[in-house]
């Protein structure tokens, strides 16, 4: 399944809703979307959290991008992702 990045930035009230319960909640809707969740990551500077789920397509990574918006109160901003491998196989074949 493709890779997606979902980069999450706080909203005050994002941050009024942090919790475990939460993150597991988030984890259910990315899961009712048909995703999966490899790593979630806290982070320092402009992005607050990073997201790395496989989907099924991107109609369904932009329904869960909403969704979670939704439920977090955290704005995300979601980029399709290739291993470099993949990336090198690509660029061989221009």
């Amino acid at each position: 399944m493709p890779v997606y990045f979902l980069f999450g930035k706080y909203t005050q009230e994002g941050i009024k809703g942090m919790s475990p319960e939460r993150t597991v909640e988030a984890n259910k809707l990315i899961e009712k979307f048909g995703g999966k969740v490899k790593e979630i990551y806290a982070l320092l500077g402009e992005i607050d959290l990073v997201i790395i789920a496989e989907f099924p397509d991107n109609a369904e990574v932009m329904k869960a991008s909403i969704a979670l918006t939704k439920l977090t109160n955290i704005s995300f901003k979601t980029a399709p992702a290739v291993t470099v491998e993949e990336f090198d196989k690509m660029i061989t074949e221009i």
